[in-house]
């Protein structure tokens, strides 16, 4: 796809659990800016995957790319701090937080907390103006008071993904942000993700289970199948692929 370095890559990453393989030898490249969709059957590995890219499982074959640098054995937060953010499929706000303190913390968190103190007053500082740029960036800036607890479930994503911008990764790893969002705001969020790509430049790989929103976001699909990566193109290509077809049961795509 591009003569340039990946700003993220895997090189043969495998994760074997008690003889069980759980990801198989998989291969990735990731161009700056790009959009990578991750799909694949219940049980395909895909979550498994972004445990490994953000370090909250250590494989057990290959290794781990960031801009070219061997990440592999760093621990999440050393890789948060080199650019890579990541949210989860289940909801992970501090509910009795207020909203603008949830976004507070994590962008604390990217500018190495306040323990360093001959810059703890501008940290602080830094710290509350990118939370925020953050809240209005997704549309929650009247609600920085609130509790975040008291959010509706489509809200809290959008939380979650200020938390990510505020700590300003150059990668984003969005393990399915649609789950358990009403149907009325999936629109709503899928524009919320396609501009932060779009007008922000930021590398987006995204685990959905909705295949509009992954043909509708994504400009490369990556197809896993029992922990292998079984395809890796364009959309189009991707839902023509036979084989792609036969892992989703024979249903068409």
């Amino acid at each position: 796809m591009s003569t340039t370095s990946p700003i993220l890559a895997t090189r043969e990453l495998g994760l074997d659990i008690g003889g069980a393989r759980i990801v198989a030898d998989v291969s990735l490249d990731v161009f700056a800016g790009e959009f990578v969709g991750i799909i694949g059957p219940n049980g395909a590995g895909k979550t498994t995957l972004f445990n490994l890219l953000s370090g909250l499982a250590a494989p057990t074959a290959g290794r781990v790319e960031l801009r070219g640098r061997d990440v592999t054995g760093l621990p999440p937060y050393r890789r948060t701090r080199a650019g890579l953010g990541r949210t989860f499929q289940v909801s992970s706000v501090f509910p009795l937080l207020s909203v603008f303190e949830n976004v507070r913390l994590a962008a604390e968190s990217e500018l190495g907390g306040t323990l360093r103190i001959w810059r703890r007053a501008a940290s602080v500082r830094e710290a509350r103006d990118r939370a925020g740029e953050a809240l209005a960036r997704v549309g929650l800036g009247e609600r920085g008071t609130w509790p975040a607890g008291l959010l509706s479930h489509g809200d809290k994503r959008k939380l979650e993904l200020a938390m990510l911008l505020a700590g300003r990764p150059d990668v984003i790893l969005l393990d399915e942000p649609m789950a358990g969002v009403s149907a009325e705001d999936v629109d709503e969020l899928v524009a919320l993700i396609r501009s932060v790509h779009a007008e922000e430049g930021k590398t987006v790989l995204m685990v959905e289970h909705r295949m509009e929103v992954v043909v509708g976001l994504a400009q490369r699909i990556a197809v896993m199948h029992h922990g292998a990566l079984l395809a890796f193109d364009e959309p189009a290509a991707v839902m023509a692929n036979e084989t792609v077809q036969t892992a989703y049961l024979g249903e068409a795509l």
